[in-house]
């Protein structure tokens, strides 16, 4: 019998109060989750920022955002980051030009016109050609795709840009294709049923519905691929030749950020030096360069959900 003391409290209210903790504590755990990714993400920032700190109180920042040479390893010391800059967004251009027409147009063909035996033959295919380890391609690179360009361009060097960046190229293909297929697939069928009422034919429906329509997913897709580009490191560690050049020349051989950071890691200088603690800076230009395309990624995609 319940007292003032001690009261009954009804199973069916002590089973929803069991069940109200139990989905607090999970809310919980997926918080921690997310707060780790950001820890993580901050923390990052804030070391390569420290430590970069005391590399600028050597290296003028204007020195090193003006220099046109890179010679840290030479005894004419020179710190300027645009030969790393050049050659990493020269990579990053000849992939796009490669990644962004295939893999649109096969994001257009698998959500609009293959079957659905032939979409779940090629998307596997896709996704294993993402899972080959990037060194692979850096050595496919070298042995492969610059001695086939060497047949129409005799004078290409052995070491360049432009063989790397077509392999950057295929391998963001499947980054691109999937998130731009799965935003066109996120279309609603109403809108392609519409077109078709009005005399629009596939292609047409594809191009001038679909596309526009899922245009902030298509844009996700481009910004995940140059993320992508912009940081890949061992195909052009291997294939572009590790010389720093101010050109944009993509026949000519150059050195990435990320290129350079594996260098100097892997190197024999010893920590602490100025050498050593360039490899924060740059990789703090990397980092800010990442951030700048997903801002502009970010504001695109607004504003085309607020148009559409």
């Amino acid at each position: 019998m319940a007292t003032a003391n001690n009261p009954v409290v009804s199973p069916r209210f002590a089973h929803k109060a069991l069940r109200h903790w139990g989905e607090r504590l999970i809310e919980g755990v997926l918080l921690l989750a997310a707060s780790v990714a950001v820890a993580t993400t901050v923390a990052t920032i804030a070391v390569l920022a420290y430590e970069s700190l005391s590399f600028f109180e050597h290296v003028p920042l204007l020195d090193f955002l003006t220099d046109t040479q890179w010679t840290i390893m030479f005894e004419d010391k020179h710190f300027g980051v645009l030969p790393l800059l050049a050659g990493t967004l020269t990579t990053t251009l000849v992939a796009l030009v490669v990644a962004v027409p295939v893999g649109t147009i096969t994001a257009i063909y698998l959500s609009e016109f293959a079957g659905h035996r032939t979409r779940e033959t090629i998307k596997p295919v896709l996704e294993l050609l993402a899972g080959i380890p990037t060194v692979v391609f850096g050595y496919f690179a070298l042995l492969m795709v610059t001695p086939a360009l060497q047949w129409f361009m005799p004078e290409l060097p052995g070491f360049n840009m432009l063989g790397p960046g077509i392999v950057i190229g295929i391998m963001i293909i499947p980054y691109v294709s999937s998130v731009a297929e799965d935003a066109m697939r996120a279309v609603p069928m109403h809108m392609r049923e519409g077109s078709y009422a009005m005399g629009a034919t596939r292609l047409q429906t594809a191009l001038k519905v679909v596309a526009p329509a899922a245009t902030s997913g298509i844009v996700a897709a481009y910004i995940l691929g140059i993320s992508r580009a912009v940081g890949e490191t061992m195909v052009v560690a291997v294939a572009a030749g590790q010389q720093p050049n101010f050109t944009f020349d993509p026949r000519e051989p150059g050195a990435t950020i990320t290129a350079f950071i594996v260098q100097v890691a892997l190197g024999d200088l010893p920590h602490g030096s100025l050498e050593y603690q360039s490899i924060f800076a740059v990789g703090l230009v990397l980092v800010l360069i990442t951030l700048f395309f997903n801002v502009l990624g970010h504001l695109v995609r607004k504003r085309f959900r607020e148009a559409y």
